[in-house]
């Protein structure tokens, strides 16, 4: 997985209801979730073992759930800059997602206020063609504070 990290963001005064929020897309590939696996301590055979899945019958292996979350994550750290943390993340699985596949993270703000955005989030497959197969995610919401730091100790 080669990427680039944003160094300029959205100007949190001109956010408003209605606003998209940046896709975010990131095909996950075997060596990502094995990345994933050590770093969670998930070592289920479902996300890493192709032989243990052709046993059961499956595709391919199954990317982790909480890797929706992450992306999602990334996807409005992206957008708001590190003056901003995610204070409430809410998904629901739709679909599982096989080694090789695309995802997209695509939202829409519902809330603004001085101190926070809400946005309407979803998650999903990205079929060859470019347009949406399936979802991966849905409905998906989450709440974040502006002009705070990321995380317990940054300044």
């Amino acid at each position: 997985m080669s990427e680039t990290f944003p160094t300029t963001f959205v100007d949190h005064s001109s956010i408003a209801v209605g606003d998209a929020v940046p896709a975010l897309e990131r095909t996950i590939g075997l060596t990502d979730m094995v990345a994933y696996a050590g770093a969670t301590w998930d070592w289920h055979k479902l996300h890493y073992d192709t032989a243990y899945v052709a046993e059961k019958k499956l595709p391919g292996p199954i990317v982790d759930g909480q890797v929706y979350g992450a992306l999602l994550v990334e996807q409005l750290q992206d957008w708001l800059g590190p003056q901003s943390f995610v204070h409430e993340l809410e998904f629901t699985f739709r679909n599982l997602v096989f080694a090789g596949e695309t995802l997209r993270c695509q939202g829409t703000v519902t809330e603004v206020a001085a101190d926070r955005v809400s946005v309407e989030l979803s998650v999903v497959v990205v079929a060859e063609d470019g347009t949406d197969s399936r979802a991966a995610a849905a409905p998906c919401r989450a709440v974040v504070l502006l002009g705070r730091p990321d995380g317990p100790g940054a300044s």
